[in-house]
């Protein structure tokens, strides 16, 4: 027993003197950027239920479960999907320019050392861990897109293709070591080519390809809880800031500056919107102050690491009154049923903020960016609208073929007695409140 015992305590001590040394082995690791990075991950993975909330409120209330499932689900997925393929193809070694190899499968290669392809003060499988949280939210974003109507094995097939074949290797183009985006130069800061307008030009085709919801543009389809969707932007604005300032993947003056122009475009569109609307509709809305305020972060998002305060001014102004004409006049004008405005907003909104790095970018605020066309530089603007070409017509397409393919294993839309009944009854058995209002 003694023995045993002196056993015991030989290898704890053992393992308690080893463990600094294998910590060493992390050449190069900063702790305190790690712990930024490692907050920021979990600021973006908290917009993914911020998300299931914002989008939630704005449905009908037969929908509520079944919309907030939508993005609930792809937490569970993505995660999934990432480790044993998704951050593979996104950021591993590179092939022909357009997606990394399978080398990185389970993260097999993927440890605690720096990747200086990527970050190099923080662990490799930090910088994947961070990079996961937007593989999780830019396919959730595309549900706004089909809410109420999309059958819910449809939307896991076509969620799981849609992030391993479009936002995989669209990441890779993008940010990805070899990327041809990357390389000629196209500045994306913290998503607005992968992220925005990859989600919002993927949601306007699929829901061009499902067609509307019954009785769209004949019967008021009204959101049920605003007080919901008010706590969802809170919740996405709240995240944004690890987002976008997480992107920086240092803790240092970029990670500063990103923040205070996230902030400030945040609180312009939100301005913006509601003026205009006050002014052509009458009366400032709660649901255009917060649809402002996301139009205004998703403007920004791929400038926020390129641009300065009063250049974020300029961008959230332009979102919120580009977006606000989206959705209140064009969409109307052309009948389709982008259920709660993931092309208006998302899309529009980082087309313009892609293409506004291509203006606004200053070496000032990241000498490891560029000057765009107002700093003296006109062929930045003419890259970032390569970049932006590419990712709709990439995403459009591919998104559409998948469509389609998953239409043949099994039907896309909701039937129409699922439809009227709500789908949380018809497809989960389950209702959001106990009482019928």
């Amino acid at each position: 027993m003694k023995k045993s015992f002196l056993l015991s305590v030989l290898i704890l001590l053992g393992m308690v003197l080893m463990a600094p040394a294998a910590w060493a082995g992390e050449s190069g690791v900063d702790t305190g950027d790690t712990t930024f990075v490692l907050m920021s991950t979990a600021l973006v993975l908290l917009m993914t239920p911020g998300l299931a909330v914002f989008y939630a409120g704005m449905v009908r209330r037969k929908n509520v479960l079944s919309t907030a499932m939508q993005s609930f689900i792809m937490i569970c997925m993505i995660s999934v999907q990432w480790i044993l393929v998704g951050y593979s193809i996104a950021f591993g070694p590179d092939k022909f320019s357009l997606f990394g190899g399978l080398s990185w499968f389970g993260l097999s290669g993927v440890g605690m050392d720096p990747n200086p392809d990527y970050a190099a003060t923080i662990p490799h499988m930090t910088f994947m861990a961070f990079q996961m949280m937007f593989a999780i939210i830019t396919p959730a974003l595309i549900t706004g897109s089909f809410a109420e109507r999309m059958r819910f094995p449809a939307f896991i097939i076509f969620s799981l293709l849609w992030s391993t074949l479009v936002y995989d290797p669209l990441c890779h183009w993008v940010w990805g070591a070899g990327g041809w985006l990357r390389s000629l130069g196209a500045l994306d800061f913290a998503g607005g080519m992968v992220v925005h307008i990859s989600a919002g030009v993927s949601g306007l085709v699929a829901a061009l390809v499902l067609g509307r919801r019954l009785g769209w543009g004949s019967e008021p389809i009204l959101p049920h809880d605003l007080p919901m969707t008010i706590l969802g932007t809170g919740l996405l604005w709240f995240g944004w800031f690890g987002f976008n300032a997480g992107s920086a993947l240092a803790a240092g003056g970029l990670a500063t500056n990103t923040l205070v122009v996230t902030n400030t475009a945040a609180a312009v569109g939100a301005l913006t919107w509601l003026v205009i609307e006050w002014l052509h509709q009458g009366k400032p809305t709660v649901l255009g102050a917060v649809s402002g305020s996301i139009a205004g972060l998703g403007a920004i998002t791929p400038a926020s690491g390129f641009v300065t305060p009063l250049s974020a001014i300029a961008i959230a102004f332009v979102s919120g009154s580009i977006c606000y004409y989206a959705i209140s006049v064009l969409k109307n004008r052309l009948g389709y049923d982008d259920s709660l405005d993931v092309f208006g907003i998302h899309g529009l909104g980082g087309i313009w903020g892609t293409l506004a790095v291509g203006l606004f970018a200053t070496k000032a605020v990241n000498p490891l960016g560029a000057d765009g066309l107002f700093y003296g530089n006109p062929h930045q603007l003419w890259v970032q609208f390569i970049g932006v070409a590419a990712t709709i017509l990439f995403t459009g397409l591919a998104t559409l073929i998948i469509l389609k393919l998953v239409n043949l294993i099994t039907p896309i839309r909701a039937r129409t007695d699922e439809e009227i009944i709500g789908l949380d009854l018809s497809v989960h058995g389950e209702r959001a409140y106990d009482h019928i209002i």
